[in-house]
């Protein structure tokens, strides 16, 4: 095959409206042997057309009635034999493909072969080649997942001179916090990408959560504002103590800006609606893209140190595999010490030494801060991306899977005393004493699908105006039926069981 057709397996192209005669192909992609599903595995269906299995190796597309299918259609995962299978095949509920070892020395033959510290040196030689900084345009799927686990919520009421401000009080706002919560955001359009600018045409999202945990927040919220308000006087000011820590807040600022706070806010929704509803959806998501993209082992403000910092790594060529039609080389990567984070694979093609996929996972935790019972932990950091060459010879991001795990907590005593020398006799008029234990693990993950990408003129990209008056559809519960006529990465498990009380 060309240099062009090795592109088939890297650039997609999506099948936008739901025609009146379509077909929905779905299925699910399993280990031959351990039956287990194959996660981000391509599914080429046709001439830049395909679609990438989820993590639980299930996969659906549609396919018009006037689509030209090969007579195979074929499905490559690394690590696996590429497998042509017809329509038919691929409407049972399970499809499976033979591992294949990776291949030892010897399978390719090279003018000179290189040692494993040539060829990272040469990877890193040829980034500033390889890595597309064009303009372009991108048809994309992004899906996070945003997961709470509250391991322990006690605020270990001590005393309070307060009627209302009780054990019972306390106990119900430990109660009413959701020991677990999901919020899922989906979100299909075009990126407009040049170099570190991002413009966004967002033409359809999709917001799961449970709004009923949102507003118990908010009431909560107004009923500890009105009891605040109730039992302070005018001229107190608040002395907190926490540990060996004292500070002395003045009440009436408190209240003062709780009030303009709240007024601000209303003038803000009132005129943003009679603006043009910006619902801020464009805004959220491209500051999400520029997280994710500035995590790329190349950029400068990533994570991944491996580039930066070659000597903390020890590399190992593990072997060679095909990625398409291009050979690579297989590297391992993993910590010389405790200096360095993460350890990984590389494939790295042969002929210009460009990444063409990196798996990587933290070694230890990137964070560990402890203080005065104060607990802050970077526990995960993973994930795998892959590159797809462009028609310009350079390679630009087609999917990522990113996931970021952190831990809070705080285990500390708190001591709040109201005081008022404007008071006759003694000053101290209030006092609340609690010792709180707040224990919870935070995890994002991120799914990015490019299923096409388009060089594009940079008056184009310079000319483009996002519409930011689009909004994601809110939905109390998963609705299959949403993403009906779109080829989209298949949602997992929790995202298709997940339900929300309505309101």
């Amino acid at each position: 095959m060309s240099v062009k057709q090795t592109i088939l397996l890297t650039t997609f192209s999506l099948l936008m409206g739901f025609p009146i005669f379509a077909q929905t192909v779905s299925s699910r992609l399993v280990d031959a042997k351990t039956q287990k599903g194959i996660p981000y595995a391509t599914i080429q269906y046709g001439e830049n057309q395909g679609v990438i299995t989820n993590e639980e190796g299930r996969f659906s597309f549609v396919l018009e009635e006037s689509t030209s299918l090969p007579d195979s259609i074929y499905v490559t995962s690394m690590g696996y034999e590429k497998k042509g299978f017809t329509l038919e095949q691929l409407q049972d509920s399970l499809i499976s493909l033979n591992a294949k070892a990776i291949e030892l020395s010897g399978v390719y033959v090279f003018d000179k072969e290189l040692e494993v510290e040539d060829i990272i040196e040469k990877m890193i030689e040829n980034i500033p080649q390889n890595v597309n900084k064009s303009p372009i345009k991108q048809r994309f799927f992004l899906r996070k997942a945003e997961l709470a686990n509250m391991q322990k919520v006690d605020f270990g009421f001590e005393k309070s001179s307060i009627k209302e401000l009780n054990k019972e009080l306390m106990d119900s706002i430990s109660n009413s916090i959701p020991k677990n919560a999901a919020h899922y955001t989906e979100s299909f359009g075009d990126l407009y990408k040049n170099k570190t600018e991002y413009k966004l045409n967002i033409i359809k999202a999709a917001d799961l959560y449970d709004k009923k945990e949102v507003g118990s927040f908010e009431d909560l919220a107004e009923h500890m504002e009105e009891i605040f308000k109730q039992n302070v006087k005018p001229g107190s000011y608040l002395k907190i103590k926490s540990g060996i820590f004292s500070e002395k807040i003045q009440v009436d600022s408190i209240l003062d800006t709780m009030d303009d706070e709240r007024v601000d806010q209303v003038k803000k929704v009132k005129a943003q609606v009679e603006k043009d509803s910006v619902s801020g959806l464009v805004d959220s998501q491209r500051w999400q893209f520029k997280e994710m993209l500035s995590q790329l082992y190349y950029k400068e403000d990533t994570k991944l140190d491996f580039v930066d910092k070659t000597r903390r790594y020890e590399f190992k060529l593990a072997g060679y595999a095909d990625i398409g039609d291009a050979g690579v080389y297989v590297v391992d990567f993993w910590p010389k010490r405790s200096s360095a984070d993460f350890k990984g694979r590389l494939y790295i093609n042969i002929e210009d030494f460009a990444v063409m996929r990196l798996d990587f996972a933290n070694t230890q935790r990137l964070r560990n801060f402890r203080l005065l019972g104060i607990t802050y932990r970077e526990t995960v950091y993973k994930g795998t991306m892959h590159f797809a060459k462009l028609s310009n010879g350079k390679y630009d991001l087609q999917f990522m899977d990113l996931s970021d795990g952190k831990y809070f907590g705080v285990d500390r005593p708190l001591k709040v005393v109201e005081k008022n020398k404007h008071v006759k006799g003694r000053r101290k008029q209030n006092e609340l004493e609690l010792n709180i234990d707040f224990r919870m693990n935070m995890t994002a993950k991120w799914e990015l699908v490019v299923f096409n990408q388009d060089e594009i003129a940079e008056n184009e990209f310079k000319t483009y105006k996002e519409d930011k008056t689009v909004r994601a559809t809110y939905m109390p519960r998963y609705n299959p039926e949403f993403w009906k006529g779109y080829t989209i990465m298949e949602p997992n498990q929790a995202i298709r069981g997940f339900t929300a009380e309505e309101e």
